[in-house]
């Protein structure tokens, strides 16, 4: 099982955030199905503030690169996706197109 955790902002609009939290509430029934199919077991995302971490448990054959081909293949996923850009804000040291960032882990207990 591999392990990942990701971050991104959320613009700074308490009435922005509230709403990104109420869809996060009740998740597309299809994109749920785009996220189980891709490989991932578990994904949780927790908020504090403006910033979102995003921690995904899959199986060993994930891979983002097949996770976003598949992504661009699916017109409910695309759908979601421009509606969560509505919300999200990049983070700064993001690159190009990027954006959740991958983060590095640097401890482990």
């Amino acid at each position: 099982m591999k392990r990942f955790g990701l971050a991104l902002d959320l613009k700074d609009d308490p009435h922005l955030i509230e709403e990104y939290i109420r869809h996060h509430k009740n998740v597309w029934p299809e994109v749920v199905k785009s996220i189980r199919d891709s490989g991932i077991r578990n994904m949780e995302i927790y908020q504090a503030g403006t910033r979102l971490f995003m921690l995904i448990e899959a199986d060993d054959y994930f891979s983002f690169e097949q996770k976003e081909e598949m992504d661009r293949r699916n017109g409910k996923v695309q759908e979601w996706e421009q509606l969560m850009d509505r919300y999200q804000q990049r983070l700064p040291f993001a690159k190009s197109g990027e954006k959740w960032v991958l983060m590095n882990k640097i401890f482990s207990l």
